[in-house]
């Protein structure tokens, strides 16, 4: 998984693997779904991320066991 913010264009990016995607979908508004030519969804985008995330610039990971 890889996370990628972007503070020029204000995106937060989260790829959940390296398939390549084929479609993207604003499935609402600022939330974009990117999916593989199976139909899986491999990434998403969140627009104007700094409007709807704390701090978008951090990361906190943690594995639920």
């Amino acid at each position: 998984m890889n996370i990628t913010y972007s503070p020029d264009v204000d995106i937060l990016r989260i790829r959940f693997n390296t398939t390549p995607i084929e479609e993207s979908d604003e499935e609402k508004p600022g939330l974009v779904l990117d999916y593989d030519a199976e139909g899986n969804i491999v990434g998403m985008e969140i627009l104007r991320a700094s409007e709807r995330i704390e701090q978008p610039q951090a990361v906190e990971y943690s594995v639920a066991i």
